[in-house]
């Protein structure tokens, strides 16, 4: 039986970061639902594949080329966004980069790739729906945090920086457009192999430790964390704002040290 209180059919989501990983999971499971989803992302052509690949539901997803780097882009997206369809319901922002090195070897260059992408890019989307959110007096926005924010890995700093990042501007957004009627969010993922994670997965000694680690005892798939974000879009998550839900397993339950019981 379907209930209305999870529904998020006929809303329009817009997903940077939706080509491709968890992105696309999540712009999937939307569409699948009835919603009118628009992923944006750098490659039209892996946007078209995917748009094509995932178009499952009532309405085909829509395609719109967008570097979250670039305001133009997003200003672009938006605009395209509401000509088509007159509103924005969702933002789910997905898109982001990162760059295992020691921290000591980051370059200036390669530091602004990962805070323009992570931080700014994220800002700059929020900031764009947000306006058009404030003016119709309801939404939800959807971030991407990490397991980075409950505590760093190595070998990720400025990575794990961003999402620090990303976390408080979810909590301050929430905080000021709370009675604007729009809703900010945060989805914390553990450790999910996606196209661009798999070889790093596909090591034994990483996937032991990763399973060693999580309670339920197994790596999660992109597809555990649709019904996350469902709930966060729909009514069911209404009077929820300002919080991160941390989709990783049980990762941050605790510390599991080598100690048979």
């Amino acid at each position: 039986m379907e209930d209305a209180l999870f529904s998020v059919k006929d809303q329009v989501v817009v997903v940077p970061g939706g080509s491709r990983g968890i992105g696309c999971a999540l712009a999937e499971g939307f569409a699948a639902r009835g919603a009118q989803v628009i992923i944006a992302g750098r490659e039209a052509g892996t946007l078209e594949k995917t748009a094509g690949e995932i178009s499952t539901g009532p309405k085909p997803v829509k395609p719109v080329v967008c570097d979250v780097a670039k305001p133009e882009d997003i200003a672009r997206l938006v605009e395209s966004t509401l000509s088509a369809f007159g509103r924005i319901d969702t933002l789910v922002s997905v898109a982001g980069v990162n760059k295992r090195m020691k921290a000591e070897r980051y370059t200036t260059e390669e530091y602004d790739w990962i805070m323009d992408i992570n931080l700014r890019g994220s800002f700059m989307l929020a900031q764009a729906v947000g306006k058009h959110m404030i003016g119709q007096e309801a939404g939800s926005i959807i971030n991407i945090d990490s397991l980075n924010t409950y505590a760093p890995l190595k070998g990720v700093t400025p990575y794990a920086m961003s999402k620090a990042g990303v976390l408080m501007m979810t909590r301050a957004l929430a905080n000021e457009w709370g009675r604007h009627g729009v809703r900010v969010n945060s989805i914390a993922p553990g450790f999910f192999p996606t196209a661009l994670s798999k070889k790093l997965w596909a090591e034994e000694k990483m996937r032991d430790w990763a399973i060693q680690n999580t309670p339920l005892g197994r790596l999660g798939d992109v597809k555990e964390l649709v019904g996350t974000a469902v709930f966060l879009a729909s009514d069911a998550s209404a009077f929820i704002t300002g919080q991160t839900i941390r989709v990783d397993g049980g990762v941050t339950a605790g510390i599991n040290w080598p100690i048979e019981l």
